[in-house]
């Protein structure tokens, strides 16, 4: 029998997997997109977990959603950016930042809600014209 190699219970998370963890115990209404995603995906991925996030945090900037509450989500995430933990920025900005609406989309206008620090990286990173 074949044995697929699975990670390790007892490992320290990643900061990925921490910045994860955290956002659920200040946002928890993730929560339910964690348990399906970690169900999916057999485990956390935090690049492909904060597509959800991404998602979520728009619904409700749009007024679509109650919770998760935008505003916790961008005040979490600003926070986290501030540490300047290198593995912990890349999440934010590639697969938060990264995957905010278009100009052209609904909910883009929750750039101008941006913190000091994540409105700074998404200029770079997406340059507004």
């Amino acid at each position: 029998m074949q044995q697929h190699s699975r990670p390790q219970t007892d490992a320290p998370p990643t900061a990925g997997e921490q910045l994860v963890h955290d956002l659920l115990a200040h946002v928890p209404a993730f929560r339910a997109a964690y348990e399906s995603h970690v169900f999916r995906q057999g485990g956390v991925l935090p690049h492909v977990f904060f597509w959800d996030v991404v998602q979520g945090t728009v619904r409700s900037f749009l007024a679509e959603e109650t919770e998760p509450d935008w505003r916790r989500t961008l005040d979490f995430l600003e926070e986290q950016i501030r540490r300047g933990d290198t593995a912990v920025d890349e999440v934010i900005v590639t697969s938060f930042l990264g995957d905010l609406p278009s100009p052209h989309e609904p909910g883009h206008a929750i750039v101008g809600q941006l913190g000091p620090i994540m409105s700074a990286r998404y200029d770079r990173i997406r340059p507004r014209a």
